[in-house]
């Protein structure tokens, strides 16, 4: 099959998932759950392979450094298709040949691998062998793979899941004429091999997103984003904001502390002792550097205590409740409105606040959304702009930059946990431009945002389906219609002595023959008479 006509039946199989019945979907041990062709048959796992239920060996006979056969124990060594070896045994007590199926029994029941050398088995595994000449050794392998969904669902036990020798010996497998298990098997190989290159360029493109929502912010603070808008503008200089928005903020500051605020006191004091150490590097026109003292109305560490938490109250946000560039509620403890009074008594959240982190993570900022008191847990500031001089959002875009987040790690401390103090946090540096090019760059970068935010769903969308799509694949294979075509042009080879039935009963016989061959072969016991 051309590369083309696979992609078409990976196109074809896509489209008509919706349409697989719930039936053909789930897998059971009767293989009469399934329609499948007339001219093929089912029959018990026993009868056409050879079950070997894996032991453990004594763990001084394991290593890692290569000695022995390699030795696998359960899904966590699977690859793809064969598993990836992590350890080695010399004295194994179950072995697996090249060419067995692999089944994971236990903590999960299901994945499936296949045995590309000698291999050693360990209590979760379990190795099938298919009747040599008579049951397709891929097919199986695909046989289990389809039943993987229902297998996982089967285990029993309270701490591990698991299914036992019998139970396997249970399963009823889908028997088509052996011509026909090799085409099904090849067809297979090619359409999931298409399916996995599907994944692999689906999960590749968030990383290719997140890059280009990086390559955005770097754009946007440093003035490429809107260097064409910039020309062919004129606004105040950022010289003049940052006089200005000092001088209003002096103002505020001093009434507070005029009603003897003494926290204010202190926030002035340190105001006016500032003296940033500010880059070299060349800003666009109008642009200034400025720091997170400079540029707030206040900058406010937590109270770094841990708060007596609640059933309910005021959500208390701790560090790991900040990510990418959000607050979120969901795991937010809760406190007491007298606790909330006390904790935030130097600077109450308000909406457009940034909350900021400084340890375990650092770096990460939200914004407080409107209508929502919540409370600052520790290792974390509040950082508050006013928004006639300083754009909430442009402050965030900043902080979530690659530019700010490298400055932002020469100043950290700490050998183990990077960290910040207080004035490290006071003292970090952004550029800030003019007002109103803080708000062009802010609705372009949420323009972009939105696009690639369109991306990232459809993305998810079709990995929701691709995901699907081995599962639709093989529900296909196993009820015959993948092969449908090849049997209407190669009848001999599915009927008379290359019939399902006819390769069940050969399978029978050479399984019968084999046994009772054993049976001659074995010694006679011997019996001591008295002298």
């Amino acid at each position: 099959m051309s590369n083309t006509n696979s992609q078409d039946k990976v196109a074809e199989v896509t489209a008509n998932y919706a349409a697989i019945t719930p039936e053909a979907k789930r897998h059971s041990r009767e293989s009469g759950n399934l329609e499948i062709p007339n001219c093929w048959t089912s029959a018990k796992l026993t009868d056409i392979a050879i079950l070997n239920m894996g032991q453990s060996p004594s763990s001084s006979d394991v290593n890692t450094n290569g000695t022995g056969i390699v030795f696998f124990q359960g899904k966590a060594e699977f690859g793809k298709l064969y598993p990836t070896p992590k350890k080695y045994c010399t004295a194994p007590k179950k072995i697996a040949e090249s060419g067995d199926i692999l089944l994971s029994i236990r903590a999960p029941v299901g994945p499936t691998n296949l045995a590309n050398q000698k291999t050693a088995i360990g209590r979760g595994l379990a190795a099938i062998k298919a009747t040599p000449s008579l049951t397709d050794p891929k097919f199986l392998l695909h046989y289990f793979r389809a039943l993987e969904p229902w297998l996982s669902q089967q285990g029993t036990g309270t701490t591990f899941k698991a299914v036992s020798g019998q139970f396997l010996k249970e399963i009823t497998a889908t028997l088509p004429p052996l011509a026909e298990q090799k085409v099904i098997a090849d067809k297979l190989d090619e359409l999931l091999a298409q399916v996995d290159t599907l994944k692999t360029r689906l999960d590749a493109i968030p990383a290719i997103l997140k890059r280009f929502r990086q390559s955005v912010l770097a754009a946007a603070v440093s003035g490429k984003l809107t260097e064409e808008w910039r020309d062919n503008k004129h606004s105040f200089t950022t010289k003049e904001l940052i006089k200005k928005l000092d001088a209003e903020r002096r103002e505020v500051l001093e009434q507070e502390i005029s009603q003897g605020n003494k926290e204010t006191a202190r926030l002035l004091k340190k105001i006016k002792s500032h003296s940033p150490k500010l880059p070299d590097e060349t800003l666009p026109t109008n642009w200034e550097w400025t720091t997170f003292m400079q540029a707030m109305e206040r900058v406010v560490d937590c109270h770094n205590k841990t708060a007596p938490y609640e059933n309910d109250g005021i959500p208390l946000i701790r560090t790991p409740d900040i990510r990418d560039g959000k607050i979120s509620l969901d795991g937010a403890r809760y406190i007491s409105q007298k606790t909330y009074e006390y904790w935030s008594r130097r600077c109450p959240p308000e909406q457009g606040d940034i909350i900021f982190t400084r340890e375990a993570p650092m770096g990460e900022a939200g914004i407080v959304p409107k209508g929502v008191t919540l409370c600052m847990g520790q290792r974390m500031m509040l950082l508050r702009p006013m928004p006639k001089f300083v754009n909430p959002e442009y402050t965030l875009l900043n902080i979530q930059s690659v530019q700010f987040q490298e400055r932002m790690l020469k100043q950290a401390i700490g050998t183990g946990v990077k960290h910040l103090r207080v004035a490290d946090v006071e003292a970090l540096v952004f550029p800030l431009a003019p007002l109103a090019e803080q708000t062009e760059i802010v609705r372009r970068v949420d323009q972009l945002f939105a696009y690639a935010d369109q991306i990232e769903q459809q993305v998810k969308n079709a990995q929701a389906r691709v995901n699907q799509l081995t599962q639709s694949i093989l529900a296909k294979a196993f009820r015959g219609e993948l092969t449908a075509q090849w049997r209407e042009e190669n009848p001999e080879l599915i009927s008379g002595e290359n019939s399902a039935e006819a390769l069940l009963e050969r399978i029978k016989a050479e399984r019968a023959a084999a046994t009772t061959k054993k049976t001659r072969t074995k010694k006679p016991a011997t019996r001591k008479t008295k002298a």
